[in-house]
C-alpha cells in the first residue's frame, strides 16, 4: 500500500458538545464523503452514528486527534 499526502484545511473546529457530519469531516480533510464512508468500514476513522437517523457523526476531538496523527506522520496510507 502507498500513502498518499493529503492536504488539511485549516478550519476551526466546532465546540466539543457539537457532531460534525461527514460532509463538514470530508471538507476538514479535504477527502470525499466515500473516502471516510471507506475509512469507518476499515477502522482507520471509526463514526459515531447519529441515533435518530443513523448518520455518521463524528466528535470534533477525534477529528482533532486524527490531524494531528497524519500531521506527525506526513501522509496517510489509503487501501
Amino acid at each position: 500500500m502507498n500513502g498518499i499526502p493529503i492536504r488539511i484545511n485549516r478550519i476551526k473546529i466546532p465546540k466539543p458538545n457539537k457532531y460534525l457530519t461527514v460532509k463538514e469531516v470530508a471538507k476538514l480533510l479535504t477527502v470525499t464523503p466515500l473516502t471516510l464512508r471507506n475509512w469507518d468500514k476499515t477502522g482507520k476513522l471509526k463514526a459515531l452514528r447519529n441515533p435518530i437517523n443513523n448518520y455518521r457523526i463524528y466528535k470534533p476531538e477525534v477529528i482533532d486527534f486524527f490531524i494531528h496523527k497524519i500531521e506527525g506522520k506526513g501522509k496517510i496510507l489509503l487501501g
